[in-house]
């Protein structure tokens, strides 16, 4: 998908609990406050992408209906378009630098790989990770390992019927507190 053409690559990109949840119930993520991950991860992150595709589910726990708006990723340091994958753009929100579209995910990734340019598009949201991943959409995974276990809230790669998806690690972080891990797809 990515590669010579100058395009960035699909990034899956998350931080996780130790019990497998990337988001808490309701879409949370309020547990994530103060931790101490990689010194640069985060300014690695802002520089190196272009565009972020997201589902429908975790823009509406970040909505703000009183100031009618979202929160912006990394503590507000990014500001790039999101574009939301919905079945229903009639009733979103209207939010400044969100695109809401009604297409298949692989449309969906290259309009926000067209978007980024030629920078990563980082996937968040479990439901549009998956099916990027059912379709071989994924460059790379990249995952934050949190010390802390949630017991409930939105499972990583909630997937039943499908089969093992392998991956090769690239990178393992040396992080005070969060584990940095990278993967790209075993072809």
């Amino acid at each position: 998908m990515t590669g010579s053409s100058g395009r960035g690559k699909v990034l899956w990109h998350l931080t996780m609990s130790l019990d497998g949840f990337i988001a808490g119930p309701g879409h949370a993520m309020d547990w994530m406050s103060g931790l101490s991950f990689t010194p640069g991860i985060v300014e690695e992150m802002v520089a190196t992408t272009g565009a972020i595709l997201a589902g429908r589910r975790g823009f509406d726990a970040g909505y703000d209906a009183e100031g009618g708006e979202n929160r912006r990723p990394y503590g507000g340091k990014w500001d790039g378009p999101i574009f939301v994958l919905t079945h229903h753009p009639e009733d979103a929100p209207p939010a400044p630098g969100f695109t809401f579209l009604n297409c298949d995910v692989e449309e969906a990734v290259e309009t926000g790989l067209d978007a980024a340019g030629g920078r990563n598009l980082e996937v968040f949201g479990a439901d549009v990770a998956r099916q990027c991943v059912e379709r071989g959409l994924i460059d790379e995974f990249s995952v934050h390992l949190a010390p802390v276990m949630l017991g409930d809230g939105v499972r990583l790669f909630d997937a039943p019927g499908v089969g093992p998806v392998r991956w090769e690690l690239m990178r393992d972080g040396n992080a005070p507190e969060v584990v940095d891990l990278r993967y790209r797809p075993r072809r």
